[in-house]
């Protein structure tokens, strides 16, 4: 059961271009219940944080938290709108979404410009994936001066680019056009990339799902936490002291590891 929010919150609310999938209650039925609306932006091919199903719905892991979310709070709906990682943050930024629930870590960078919850949702790994039975690389250094498949923006990408202000031979980054992960490791099966840098329970998923002929290697290369991106000002301050205590709570009673397992078959929620 819903309960009283922890604070009134009022918002601008302005859908994407794209429609919106999901399974909780359309826009107009949310207004006619006298319920304040927030879009909630993500991916719809990464899973299993956030992808679309078979009904062309939003589901995973990272739509699930939001949902748990939903449900503590009296006169708010959250609806999930499909948005392409490379207009993600664009997006957030013009107030098309006032969220963004898309394993997104908190890098310095990142939170230097936008709003993040001080509850992390998610711990994530770092790992690099190259062809099946492929020994020259290991490690980040091994990357070095070698074609590697890349998102613009997102974490894994950064911390290559960051890494190639110091090396000795840059790595070479291909950054994706479609901006799919799935692509990416089909490149790197196909031997047009040499490897790529993301999430192992993503990869896994993704592997298993394509049957592709791809693996990690290595030890992983950082660890992250992952939080609930918003736009910096007064809606994020106030959606921010919304969220965290409903975060904190979700975690205190099992939400969190029991949505983990399900979606990741392990418990990865930050301590």
């Amino acid at each position: 059961m819903k309960r009283k929010p922890y604070i009134s919150l009022s918002l601008v609310l302005l859908l994407g271009a794209g429609g919106v999938l999901s399974g909780c209650s359309s826009k107009e039925a949310a207004s006619a219940a006298g319920e304040q609306v927030i879009t909630v932006g993500t991916q719809n091919d990464y899973p299993p944080f956030a992808f679309a199903d078979e009904n062309n719905e939003l589901t995973g892991y990272d739509v699930e938290v939001v949902k748990a979310v939903d449900e503590k709070l009296d006169g708010y709906t959250f609806e999930f709108t499909a948005v392409p990682w490379d207009s993600m943050f664009l997006a957030l930024e013009s107030n098309k979404i006032q969220a963004i629930a898309d394993q997104v870590a908190k890098t310095p960078e990142r939170q230097g410009k936008y709003l993040f919850t001080d509850e992390s949702y998610f711990a994530a790994e770092t790992v690099i994936a190259v062809k099946g039975g492929r020994e020259d690389i290991q490690t980040i250094k091994d990357l070095e001066g070698k074609k590697i498949g890349a998102l613009a923006g997102d974490s894994y990408t950064l911390l290559l680019e960051e890494y190639n202000k110091k090396a000795a031979k840059p790595i070479d980054l291909k950054y994706s056009e479609s901006g799919n992960p799935s692509e990416i490791l089909q490149d790197v099966q196909n031997g047009r990339i040499d490897a790529y840098v993301n999430d192992p329970i993503m990869i896994d998923a993704v592997l298993k799902k394509n049957d592709l002929d791809v693996e990690i290697v290595g030890q992983p290369l950082v660890n992250d936490d992952m939080g609930i991106v918003l736009k910096k000002g007064e809606q994020g301050e106030e959606l921010k002291a919304l969220i965290d205590p409903v975060l904190e709570e979700l975690k205190q009673d099992g939400t969190l590891a029991e949505l983990s397992k399900k979606w990741t078959g392990g418990e990865y929620i930050p301590e």
